[in-house]
């Protein structure tokens, strides 16, 4: 018998989910005219086939026509959505996973500017700062609609075969009516008693139990604590539970702390790298022990040593582990399997949630299969031939590339100039709340060498070190190298620095220090903190109209902790036009896209941040002696097809380079570039 408290099963009502392990509400935004179509049913398919106990799909479905969403999300408002959420849980009914779904109003948490163009709605006259609407304050006409909207979307969801659904009561509208902080209402539903706060989401919970009878599952995902004052506090929320527990209208409680109506308060809901694991944990436990009721949570729970904890000491019935199955769906599988080891694992990074709120969709950062489910493989199947690959560099590219070269069954040789493996990702782990991304390389690592992948350090790989061991494919990961040559008018380059000196350590920030971005990705935040923590005066500025606009709120969150307290600028709409000497400074001329208007600023250190220059020498070294010159049929590459590209007769090898050494992009694209590849090869 396993002994592992994960595994063991758990009696929820009528329902047996057979281990403790869930995914939590989530939007991946895969969702085709608000409907859970082929891709969103392979994405939790794959988890489910792995071993997953419960997926609470959605994040959230609407329910009301007044509530469109932010970013694609299920519409759970009409009734075309029951036979493909049918299609959904008989995915994950086949392998035996209990599938559930969050409904929700968003309430002020969205805009009226989308969808049927109707004002929002809530219990509060102020706008969400995140989401920037002024709601209107709900009529008894309104609350009346939208508790039948509840009831209805509970009863499609039965239809559609779910287990059950999950109200969302955090930030949302029906959170809205019961915070002190968002309920400007008067009478039965106004703000001054709790009694009169909970009963929106009260007579919703009755409205939707009436409709869906006792043989249905129906939960609350609520804030049991905002953290905030003025708000509901720990005191209050365990009351709140209480309530809950005692009402007999819900079947479990999943517990969240603090408030998601500002980037930094939903990054503390929602924790990213470089910040406590489970911080919230011992909560949830407080509220299981205080209502004896069956007990959800997640929030940065990424590894099962955490999780296993979790339901070891009681804290929770059911752990969510939803960004860890992002990166690995087989997270449970590989417990089964005593495989933990193999385990890809969440670094944190919430690329996820960058995506969505990029109105992308979501995508792990080092795990491209995720969402691709329909094209990529979660796991790459041996090549009928082995075959001789060479990859140069040994990136999150060149690594990802070896690793799925070593599983098709090549035999796999691989050159690094440097000592140890990571390229950008180590270089980004130099700053020690991102030292977590160091786990893509580990784990890629630690997968090669168990599949005999040939490592060579401290080499500079020459073309005569590729062709003397006969190989059949050839793979230039070489990365990049910081450009400095700026958009049209590139100051010398000797008189500037990069990025990549200051947070490597080259370089020493001078006291006066310009952050010129025109990237506005990680490394540009990066090298201002080192500087801000040397004790400089740092101006960062860039040409956009905002400030690092590819990072967004949630990993925002950190840099601006980091930096608000220390002496550093923000100036945006500014172009480095040029740099010149200035006696012992240096003098920037500063431009503008929006006029003819110029001017000049003294620093004593100017570095830029304009992404990499592939470095390719030998690329173009080798082309003329490979079979297909370097050349890619994207046709087949998208369709997943073998690549058979043949432009020289008499060369002996294919060639490809991936990741920056074609051009700058990121981590997830250098790996997304091996997989799709290589899984061919």
């Amino acid at each position: 018998m396993n002994n592992d408290p994960l595994l063991e099963p758990f009696q929820l009502k009528h329902l047996t989910l057979k281990n403790r392990i869930m995914t939590t509400a989530h939007e991946p935004a895969y969702p085709e005219d608000g409907m859970p179509k082929d891709r969103y049913v392979a994405y939790h398919a794959e988890r489910a086939r792995a071993g997953l106990a419960l997926a609470m799909t959605a994040g959230s479905a609407a329910v009301s026509r007044d509530s469109p969403p932010v970013f694609n999300n299920i519409l759970a408002y009409k009734d075309e959505v029951v036979p493909w959420t049918k299609r959904l849980t008989d995915a994950c009914h086949e392998h035996g996973c209990a599938v559930m779904i969050q409904l929700t109003h968003l309430g002020r948490r969205t805009g009226w500017a989308k969808g049927d163009w109707l004002p929002s709605v809530s219990s509060s006259k102020h706008r969400e700062p995140a989401h920037r609407s002024f709601p209107k304050l709900a009529e008894d006409w309104d609350i009346e609609r939208i508790i039948a909207d509840f009831a209805d979307a509970a009863e499609r969801m039965k239809a559609g075969g779910m287990d059950g659904i999950e109200l969302q009561v955090y930030g949302h509208l029906l959170d809205q009516f019961w915070s002190p902080l968002t309920n400007d209402l008067d009478g039965p539903y106004g703000g001054e008693t709790l009694d009169s706060r909970m009963k929106m989401p009260m007579d919703v919970l009755k409205a939707v139990r009436e409709r869906v009878g006792e043989d249905f599952i129906v939960g609350v995902r609520y804030t049991a604590d905002e953290a905030e004052a003025g708000g509901i506090d720990a005191e209050e929320g365990i009351e709140i539970s209480k309530r809950l527990a005692d009402s007999g209208l819900v079947d479990f409680l999943n517990v969240i702390r603090g408030r998601i109506h500002t980037d930094p308060a939903m990054t503390d809901v929602i924790p990213v790298q470089g910040m406590k694991n489970a911080p919230h944990l011992d909560f949830a436990g407080a509220v299981k022990a205080a209502t004896g009721m069956p007990t959800f949570h997640a929030a940065k729970i990424p590894d099962v040593a955490t999780a296993r904890h979790a339901v070891a000491s009681g804290l929770l019935d059911m752990v969510g582990m939803t960004r860890a199955h992002m990166a690995d769906p087989h997270v449970v599988r590989k417990i089964m399997t005593g495989r933990e080891e193999d385990i890809r694992p969440c670094v944190g990074a919430t690329y996820c949630l960058d995506r969505i709120y990029q109105a992308g969709e979501a995508l792990c950062i080092h795990n491209p299969a995720t969402g691709r489910e329909l094209t990529m493989p979660h796991e790459i199947a041996p090549a009928d031939t082995k075959k001789k690959v060479v990859i140069v560099g040994a990136g999150p590219a060149g690594l990802e590339a070896a690793r799925a070269a070593a599983e098709r069954g090549h035999e796999v040789t691989v050159f690094e100039v440097q000592p140890h493996a990571g390229g950008q990702v180590r270089l980004t782990a130099q700053n020690p709340r991102r030292r977590e991304m160091l786990s893509i390389i580990d784990w890629r690592i630690a997968q090669c060498e168990a599949k005999g992948v040939t490592f060579h350090f401290n080499t500079w790989a020459e073309a005569d070190d590729v062709t003397a061991l006969d190989p059949d494919v050839v793979i230039v990961a070489t990365g990049g190298l910081p450009n400095v040559e700026l958009y049209e008018s590139g100051p010398e380059e000797s008189l500037v620095v990069t990025s990549w000196d200051i947070i490597a350590g080259d370089v020493k920030p001078a006291a006066n220090v310009l952050i010129y971005d025109e990237s506005g990705d990680h490394p540009g935040l990066m090298a201002a903190e080192v500087a801000a923590n040397a004790g400089s005066t740092v101006e960062v500025m860039t040409p956009d109209r905002v400030f690092a606009p590819d990072i967004m709120g949630m990993n925002l969150v950190p840099y601006m902790r980091a930096l608000q307290d220390k002496d550093v600028t923000f100036t945006v709409t500014r172009r480095l036009l040029g740099v010149a000497r200035d006696g012992n400074r240096l003098k920037a001329t500063i431009g503008t896209d929006y006029s003819d208007f110029t001017s000049e600023k003294l620093y004593d250190q100017v570095v830029v941040n304009y992404g990499t220059l592939p470095l390719a020498d030998l690329y173009f070294e080798l082309k003329p002696l490979s079979a297909n010159g370097g050349a890619v049929d994207y046709g087949d590459l998208i369709d997943g097809r073998r690549q058979t590209v043949r432009r020289n007769p008499d060369g002996g090898f294919m060639l490809f380079r991936i990741g920056d050494a074609v051009s700058a992009r990121n981590t997830h694209a250098a790996i997304y570039d091996a997989l799709r590849l290589m899984k061919d090869i």
